[in-house]
């Protein structure tokens, strides 16, 4: 199917199924206090587990709860319209809920996870420990999307974590534009959305920047590994992973946010499971 048409089938398909499910199969913006699942080894090996990590943070950021930050309904969710949307066998429970799992930089497990998601990175103070974590993982071949962190002092804080795993004499940080093939690699993705909170959304009358001026547009960019393949993508400015958390919420928010929000992120999981 052209690119086009797949976007609409996204669009019809997110309509028809939010429409019917408010408030029974997603679970909304969920308990806080969720306890984290992390991983066991027997977690893996049969089917696509969303993987999400634990780091350590040195700092808060308003709106954010660290690496738990939209936790665990952005994974739910997306996994689900994952096992919607394309051919990807998702693990399951036996209650038929996606699986999903935290696992700690520091940890065998990471090895198990060829997609890594990051949130609130702008509070990440990184022990040696993780940054030699993280630094294998990601030359062993592993992907990292950092998402939903705003702002220049966020930026500059990330920035100086990552160049503690990567240094950017050898790994330089470079602007990721549309024409990149993983805005290609399902839906063809034209323009990288500012999605912002919910919370916000709804305080601001229906903003989109959460630091004003300071975060007024969203960018992109990445890091490759020697054969020219991302190993680091960074969504700065935007909330990408909201528009799944919070999808069954709100309708307007829904409508407005959740269809770009899945194109972004169905592209980005496809490229790193085959890059």
């Amino acid at each position: 199917m052209k690119t086009a048409s797949l976007a609409i089938v996204l669009i019809v398909c997110l309509v028809t199924t939010a429409a019917a499910q408010f408030g029974r199969q997603f679970r909304g913006f969920g308990p806080r206090g969720y306890p984290a699942k992390f991983a066991k080894p027997d977690d893996f090996g049969r089917g696509f587990n969303f993987c999400r990590a634990a780091y350590t943070s040195g700092r808060r950021e308003a709106g954010g709860q660290g690496w738990s930050t939209d936790y665990p309904d952005a994974e739910l969710n997306f996994s689900i319209r994952l096992s919607e949307l394309t051919k990807t066998r998702v693990t399951k429970d036996a209650q038929g809920s996606p699986e999903h799992v935290v696992v700690r930089l520091t940890e065998e497990a990471l090895y198990q996870c060829p997609y890594l998601h990051m949130e609130d990175v702008g509070t990440a103070a990184f022990t040696e420990a993780e940054v030699i974590g993280l630094r294998t993982y990601l030359l062993k071949g592993g992907f990292v999307w950092a998402d939903d962190y705003w702002g220049t002092y966020a930026w500059h804080n990330w920035v100086s974590q990552l160049a503690r795993v990567l240094p950017p004499s050898e790994y330089p940080i470079e602007d990721i534009t549309l024409d990149h093939p993983i805005f290609r690699t399902m839906f063809e993705v034209k323009t990288l959305p500012q999605i912002p909170s919910i919370q916000f959304w709804r305080s601001s009358g229906g903003g989109t920047s959460e630091r004003g001026h300071d975060s007024a547009t969203p960018t992109v960019r990445g890091v490759s590994d020697r054969r020219g393949n991302l190993m680091v993508l960074m969504t700065h400015n935007t909330d990408i992973s909201d528009a799944w958390e919070r999808e069954g919420e709100d309708p307007r928010f829904f409508y407005r946010f959740s269809p770009d929000g899945y194109a972004v992120g169905i592209n980005v999981v496809l490229y790193a499971m085959t890059h």
